[in-house]
């Protein structure tokens, strides 16, 4: 699992190792270097002629350095140092007023070249919280010529701010932004044929982002990896942002965050959850030794001292698939189908038969116990054609999914809508998800239900809610649907709103109805008692009609795998709504690697994707 930790807790982490000497700088800066040597190589290989390929050589590779005045633009030009030990040509572009003197001295003592668009470079650098985002715009001469020598380069690393900046990139930094975006961002990194725009790495986070919410307010140059010290940050989790950020690398430089208790090294760096990530250790071969006086970079030593941890909790989590499959309900030998979950499921309309088809599909396919129908004849037929063992009887469930493919109530003034008596089942259902345990009933049935039964919530039965839920209902809403349903909570609130902030509305909406709540999105945020999740595990490719309903009822399954525990522990239901989403985005990539996806064939791949989770646990 990956935690990403505000600003105030990082600096709240680096404070001791500061104050008792530990020379973070260094240390980042290493490890900086140390991965983007490693890229290097990798896509400059040479093809061997068993058709594999080799690392190439670092030396010759040219890097241009995009240095602000605050310590990230230290942590650059230091990194830009050890690369230039190593033979790379190295340039340094240094956009403010100043420059980190410590840094600007070892690039100009390992032979690397500076380019200074403001300023002198030779005065004194300010802290990480300052930027360079106030000065007068950039020449336009001035950034072509920048543009094209990055171009022209193997690697840029984008040094401009650090963490601590707020708001949008202006002035100099936005214009060369601007430009460099127009130049760069054009076609396919460099690749083993060396075609193609530069490999462009962020330092700590890409300029310009939400650090703390992922937002985007301005200008941002598009990283292919990002490498993070110390702690992944929310902004390169988070939606719109992380789709910014590429590949990322997480590399320890020693920082205490999490729960109390010894910390161990273990894995240098680690990925930030797309394929192939993970960086190599701080101590790969070929860099040279640290800075003279350093220590080994990334070990704290066992007596380094620890922050406060009292108010810490990360912003925002990741499942990766091992946690995925350590969630899995697998069935035992005692097991039977009514101990496996039953999945009730209230989708479709007359109109709109082919959701009923898609849920009930994907809900079969992760792996129920049984899955019951209930809805118009129409659909009904559908339902059985596509999927025989579904039971179209009225029985006890352990979870609902209502609403997909099923219209919103109309409002005052509407048409009416023909839903197929489908809003009268899913109030029904909503009554025993939201009911108390001694009056809960199914709504299908008159056997009692000892207890709530966990729901997903979509489409139009959100219509339906009632004014506050519990959280083992789980609403998921697209960034419209959810603009609707907090409007109609008093917020003032557009689904541009929602897409520009979405971990905020989701928030938002918690708050206001109790329940946990999944935004649905190109990277999916998950909201819940317990905190905030983001997901983006799924290819683009997969916004396609139905994708949601298939969402749906992988949910709904995993929802009646647990829903004893799903009732009585308020987190569980967001971990599920998480673990669901990485299975939806696994299947859409396994239906049909790097093309396009259709959502039956998405619900279709979810038995390969869970088998090769559970293989690997």
């Amino acid at each position: 699992m990956i935690e990403a930790w505000s600003v105030a807790d990082v600096r709240a982490a680096e404070k001791p190792l500061l104050t008792a000497g530990v020379p973070l700088m260094e240390r980042a800066s290493f490890a900086l270097a140390t991965v983007v040597a490693r890229d290097l190589a990798r896509r400059r290989s040479i093809a061997l002629p068993d058709g594999g390929r080799r690392d190439g050589r670092v030396t010759g590779a040219r890097a241009v350095l995009l240095v602000g005045s605050g310590n990230n633009g230290g942590d650059t030009l230091h990194a830009g140092a050890y690369l230039a030990r190593r033979g790379v040509e190295v340039l340094a572009v240094l956009t403010g007023e100043h420059a980190h003197a410590g840094g600007l001295a070892a690039l100009r003592d390992a032979g690397g070249r500076v380019e200074v668009l403001v300023g002198s470079p030779d005065g004194a650098a300010h802290g990480d919280g300052h930027d360079d985002r106030h000065h007068d715009h950039l020449d336009p001469h001035v950034a072509d010529r920048v543009a094209a020598q990055a171009a022209r380069a193997d690697v840029v690393l984008d040094g401009l701010v650090g963490i601590g900046a707020r708001g949008a990139l202006r002035g100099v930094a936005a214009d060369l932004v601007e430009r460099l975006t127009a130049v760069l961002d054009c076609g396919p990194a460099h690749g083993p044929e060396g075609l193609g725009r530069p490999w462009v790495v962020a330092v700590d986070a890409p300029s310009g982002i939400g650090v703390d919410d992922g937002t985007v307010p301005g200008p941002v140059l598009r990283a292919d990896r990002t490498v993070t010290f110390g702690a992944a940050k929310p902004g390169l989790l988070l939606p719109p942002a992380t789709h910014l950020a590429g590949h990322g690398a997480v590399v320890d430089i020693g920082l205490r965050l999490g729960a109390p208790g010894p910390h161990a090294p273990g894995a240098d760096a680690a990925g930030l959850g797309a394929p192939g990530l993970g960086a190599p250790g701080l101590g790969a071969p070929g860099l040279g030794a640290p800075a003279p006086g350093a220590p080994a970079p990334g070990v704290p030593g066992p007596d380094a001292p620890a922050p406060d941890r009292g108010t810490m909790t990360p912003v925002v989590r990741r499942l990766e698939p091992a946690d995925v499959a350590a969630l899995w309900s697998v069935p035992g030998a005692t097991d039977h189908k009514y101990t496996r979950g039953v999945v009730g499921v209230v989708a479709g309309t007359p109109t709109f038969p082919g959701a009923a088809v898609l849920v009930t599909t994907a809900a079969v396919r992760t792996g129920p116990g049984m899955v019951r129908y209930g809805g118009p004849d129409d659909a009904t037929r559908a339902v059985l054609a596509a999927r025989p063992e579904v039971v179209p009887a009225a029985g006890r469930v352990q979870s609902w999914v209502l609403g997909p493919g099923v219209p919103a109530v109309p409002g005052p003034g509407d048409d009416p809508v023909d839903d197929g008596g489908q809003h009268e089942r899913a109030r029904a259902a909503l009554a025993a998800a939201t009911a108390t345990a001694a009056t809960a009933t199914d709504a299908t049935t008159t056997d009692a239900t000892p207890e709530r039964v966990p729901a997903v919530v979509d489409a139009g039965a959100l219509s339906l809610l009632p004014d506050r839920c519990p959280p083992s209902v789980v609403l998921t809403p697209h960034a419209g649907e959810l603009a609707t349903l907090l409007r109609a909570h008093g917020d003032d609130v557009t689904r541009t709103d929602v897409e520009a902030e979405p971990l905020r509305w989701a928030r938002r909406a918690h708050e206001a109805t109790g329940a946990t709540v999944l935004l649905k999105g190109s990277a999916t945020v998950v909201v819940g008692p317990e905190g905030a999740w983001s997901q983006a595990d799924a290819p683009a490719w997969l916004a396609t009609a139905g994708a949601g309903d298939v969402l749906a009822g992988i949910l709904g399954t995993l929802l009646a795998a647990h829903a004893e525990r799903v009732v009585r522990e308020p987190g569980l239901a967001a971990r599920l709504a998480a673990a669901a989403a990485v299975v939806h985005g696994l299947a859409a990539e396994r239906a049909n690697p790097g093309g396009p996806v259709a959502a039956l064939d998405v619900a279709d791949a979810v038995p390969g994707v869970v088998a090769e989770l559970l293989a690997a646990r």
